[in-house]
């Protein structure tokens, strides 16, 4: 197989830091005919470096995240019905884990208008939208914070978390197997993403269905430990069997974006 080229390599940068490219904008960026971009992006799905969706592509894999501006970009509209719908299971007075990821975000936007709730969170964007709440107590975990995102990671935040036995955990994944395999990308995240899972009562896993067109390289763990996955849509009966199987409630909130995001 031939080496990318140096416009591939192009396409694939522009894919990781706005979450998708479009065949018309790249044809008129590079001012080359939308054929030749159509190969090239065909050439990179062959090398399982992106996925095509309808009109452009996505990065498929690989072992570093996309940008967080561009994942908090992707797929808006069922991030937004995603949040509601786990938003709507958690009762006021309880308690909760809210961990790092666009959706869980969208959560706690969603959980604005709730009453006695005690949220602890190691997602400065979590935090940034709950903390002049004040019917909400806010507990902020500490530790290094990734420049990235405002996760807060390693150790000290394990430690943390663990301090804590509450009702629900709002937690997300960077991608998701067809066997019900949860991955990340950072062995550190995953690690509070654990002690978050350990001490919790029940799991609410909120992801849309780009996630299972993605894989990561750090396992978090499995659908099993899930108690309610909430998605847009689930294509995979491989992955619905699995749900049924280990007795996962399955809440699809249908698909909302036209652009296949």
């Amino acid at each position: 197989m031939n080496a990318i080229s140096s416009r591939q390599q192009d396409i694939l940068g522009l894919a990781r830091a706005q979450g998708r490219v479009s065949v018309e904008d790249l044809a008129g960026r590079f001012d080359v005919s939308p054929q030749t971009i159509r190969k090239d992006l065909n050439d990179l799905c062959v090398r399982r470096l992106m996925s095509r969706v309808h009109g452009g592509a996505v990065v498929a894999s690989g072992v570093e995240n996309l940008a967080y501006e561009a994942r908090r970009a992707m797929a808006q509209g069922a991030k937004r019905a995603i949040a509601e719908a786990a938003a709507s299971m958690v009762p006021n007075r309880a308690s909760l884990f809210i961990n790092i990821g666009t959706t869980t975000e969208e959560v706690a936007r969603a959980l604005s208008d709730h009453e006695d709730l005690l949220v602890i969170t190691n997602n400065l964007n979590v935090a940034t939208l709950l903390y002049r709440h004040p019917r909400i107590e806010l507990i902020m975990a500490g530790g290094p914070v990734r420049h990235a995102d405002g996760a807060v990671i390693g150790s000290a935040a394990v430690d943390f978390v663990r301090q804590f036995r509450v009702d629900y955990a709002v937690i997300g994944a960077s991608a998701i197997e067809e066997d019900g395999t949860l991955l990340d990308f950072d062995y550190r995240e995953v690690q509070v993403a654990r002690a978050i899972i350990d001490n919790a009562r029940q799991i609410i896993l909120v992801a849309d269905r780009s996630k299972l067109e993605r894989t990561a390289p750090v396992r978090i763990g499995s659908m099993s430990e899930v108690d309610t996955f909430v998605t847009d849509t689930v294509s995979s009966p491989e992955l619905r069997h699995v749900c049924q199987r280990e007795q996962v409630e399955l809440i699809e909130v249908g698909s909302l974006d036209e652009d296949g995001f």
